[in-house]
């Protein structure tokens, strides 16, 4: 890794390509018009993107690691780069001031970057006004550009994921036989719901060992952000192109066949399944989007993998991820700041340390603690529901889950955070509110099995908390839930108790609210 540029002829100063932390892949927009006799490339780890939210040491590993990582690749590749480590001397500590910095010792007339994925580090290289030209590209990674969001939207009464993702299947030709869906069906989650059974072999992630690169950064981050949540070590997340590779070959030949079955089951000890673990590397550049689809495509028409498991992990990456980055995008600014409910309660302390007797939610938060992980069953119907069930403020929720977890950012955090898990949209991401009582994470998991509490108690101090906080949650936000048409048969079984029930559910809602 190098800090110095290859001189310029002073009448042809070229330009200046910044590249973000999460942009490390080399067929990014501003690269593929960048000019390796005449550009300069610029990345910098600054201390205010390490720190606008307390983030979890194993995800500030992973990007400065493969931050560095993907460096020397440019650098093998030709191009002359300046590199600012965090722990530079004149560090400056922002991404605007190393942009200045770089440009008062080598002057250029234009500043090129790929699009940010977060609004406020758009807003701020927009509103730059420095001494070069900025041009900002889009970032051409997304198989939904936001032209194409925008012509989707347009017209439409209600925005829901499932219409908008057969369109990516038509658009992109994945599990299509001409107009017509694989197997006739556009979605086969009705058959992903098995629970798991702690007797069955579930193969692990690929764990890549730490360089001397990673461990540098391993003591660096260590050193420097030792008050973070989360264990640092054991490291094992790939941080190279080559390893991210390595971890979606692991995954289509050994998780991808059984995925599509338990991908909302929840077990004890075993925090990963058949889940992937590979948003981080997608999020951050080492992988392609469409290439992980096609491979999980090809093991289909292969008949490594069934229908179900690949069209359930297709649908989250060309269906769920680019419709969450089109919803952050159209609602930006002032999306994370939404509370159609009104809840006001704030993030109990134990979402960061994970003491609690609710067997679900210490496993969930403690998994979360030591892997930067939890599948999405774990965030959307166990950490998630209980805040929303509880009444937590929902820009506390978001930005607890954009510091805890290792492929959160911002445009794809918060619609699944503000939207679809806390309902502070008022329904313009989701139809409902995903609230659910302890039968549901009984149903899906073994967690109750070993719980301080009782699933079956309903009231009482051995109840479950999820279920009276699930009433109580419809009872005091009934003046907004009451119209929606999937939650008048809950309404319905309420007023149909008697008063000593309700009486009951309330008051154990209560108890737990007040522990809090």
């Amino acid at each position: 890794m190098t800090n110095n540029v290859t001189p310029q002829d002073s009448n042809d100063r070229g330009r200046i390509i910044l590249i973000l932390g999460d942009q490390l892949s080399h067929d990014l927009s501003s690269l593929q018009q960048g000019d390796r006799q005449k550009d300069r490339l610029l990345m910098a780890e600054v201390t205010e993107e390490a720190s606008y939210v307390p983030h979890h040491k194993k995800k500030l590993a992973f990007v400065f690691s493969a931050m560095r990582h993907f460096a020397d690749e440019l650098s093998a590749d030709g191009w002359a780069l300046r590199y600012i480590r965090l722990e530079d001397p004149d560090n400056s500590g922002s991404l605007i001031g190393e942009l200045e910095r770089a440009l008062e010792q080598t002057p250029a007339t234009e500043v090129l970057i790929t699009e940010p994925g977060e609004y406020r580090l758009k807003e701020a290289l927009t509103n730059w006004s420095g001494p070069a030209k900025l041009t900002m590209l889009e970032d051409s990674r997304f198989l939904a550009s936001h032209e194409m969001f925008r012509n989707w939207v347009e017209g439409r009464k209600q925005l829901r994921m499932e219409y908008f993702y057969r369109e990516m299947r038509r658009k992109t030709g994945l599990l299509m036989q001409g107009d017509d869906p694989e197997g006739g069906k556009w979605n086969y989650d009705s058959e992903n719901r098995k629970p798991a059974q702690n007797d069955m072999f579930m193969p692990k992630p690929v764990h890549t060992d730490p360089d001397k690169i990673t461990q540098g950064v391993l003591a660096l981050v260590e050193q420097r952000f030792s008050s973070n949540f989360g264990q640092l070590t054991p490291f094992w997340f790939a941080v190279t192109r080559k390893e991210a590779l390595a971890a979606l070959d692991h995954f289509v030949d050994e998780a991808l066949p059984l995925f599509g079955d338990y991908q909302d089951a929840m077990l004890t000890g075993e925090p990963f399944l058949y889940h992937s673990v590979l948003a981080q590397y997608i999020n951050i550049g080492l992988l392609g989007p469409l290439e992980v689809c096609l491979r999980a495509e090809r093991a289909y028409y292969e008949g490594r993998a069934p229908l179900n498991a690949v069209e359930g992990f297709i649908r989250q990456i060309i269906g769920w991820r680019e419709y969450m980055r089109g919803i952050y995008w159209l609602n930006m600014p002032g999306y994370t700041s939404m509370n159609f409910l009104g809840a006001t309660r704030d993030l109990p302390e134990f979402y960061w340390s994970g003491r609690t007797d609710m067997a679900c939610m210490a496993a969930a938060i403690s998994q979360t603690r030591d892997e930067a992980y939890a599948h999405h069953i774990q965030r959307l119907m166990v950490t998630g529901n209980f805040a929303m069930l509880a009444g937590v403020d929902p820009h506390q929720v978001h930005e607890w889950y954009l510091a805890v977890y290792a492929d959160a950012y911002e445009w794809v955090e918060a619609p699944n955070v503000i939207g679809m898990r806390q309902f502070a949209d008022g329904g313009f991401l989701g139809s409902k509110p995903y609230a659910a009582s302890g039968n549901y994470i009984n149903k899906m998991s073994d967690y109750c099995a070993n719980c301080a509490y009782d699933v079956k108690q309903k009231t009482g101090p051995k109840a479950c908390p999820f279920t009276p906080l699930y009433w109580d949650f419809l009872i005091r936000n009934r003046e907004k839930l009451s119209r929606n048409p999937r939650l008048m048969q809950p309404y319905r079984t309420w007023d149909r108790m008697s008063s000593d029930k309700q009486e009951a559910y309330l008051s154990s809602a209560r108890k737990v609210l007040n522990s809090l």
